[in-house]
């Protein structure tokens, strides 16, 4: 049950409330910079655990149920904060980045929710490419947004606005997979739509 696997799983669980206490002092790069840091060791493990349960064939029961809420979990995490310090504002449309971050929220819930319910039906429904793709530009947009703050310095002036460089990078991103989290939020709803009466 606790193979190295699941226990890398478990320790980004277990990182979380390390990661929220230093994503919730804007204005501190040093926290920021270390909270990407970390943000990125999280990925990575992320990465490995998968690796390392298929290669050495340790994928458990409790590795599957873990993962996927570790992800989940991980994500809301970045956003909620990220939202509650007002990170999430930008050039243009201020505040409405949030609508990108809470369209991702709502995706991973009803997405969690359908997977229970068609698991309980024995249905199985694989990862997509697409979706893989939906997780690289949320991964990609929410350390963009954790490393501007930690590199407040790097600024370029576009269209006579001073803008952050990494944090610009992590708005179009976070746009880019809330256009596919719909995409494949509805994918999985059409699926799922087979198996309601």
């Amino acid at each position: 049950m606790w193979t190295l696997p699941n226990i890398l799983t478990l320790s980004r669980i277990l990182t979380l409330p390390l990661l929220g206490f230093l994503l919730w002092w804007p204005g501190w790069a040093l926290g920021y910079l270390c909270a990407f840091a970390l943000y990125c060791l999280m990925g990575i493990t992320d990465y490995f655990d998968g690796l390392l349960a298929r290669s050495s064939g340790a994928v458990s029961k409790l590795g599957i149920f873990l993962d996927p809420i570790a992800d989940k979990i991980m994500v809301a995490t970045v956003i909620l904060v990220l939202a509650a310090q007002g990170i999430l504002r930008g050039p243009y449309v201020g505040d409405a980045h949030v609508i990108a971050g809470l369209i991702i929220l709502i995706r991973e819930i009803a997405v969690s929710g359908l997977r229970e319910f068609l698991g309980e039906l024995q249905v199985s429904v694989p990862v997509s490419k697409l979706a893989k793709w939906k997780t690289t530009f949320q991964l990609v947009s929410l350390g963009a947004l954790i490393l501007g703050q930690g590199l407040p310095g790097w600024n370029l002036m576009m269209a006579g606005v001073e803008h952050n460089v990494p944090h610009l990078v992590g708005l179009v991103t976070l746009w880019g997979a809330a256009i596919l989290t719909v995409i494949t939020g509805w994918d999985y709803l059409r699926v799922g739509l087979k198996y309601m009466d």
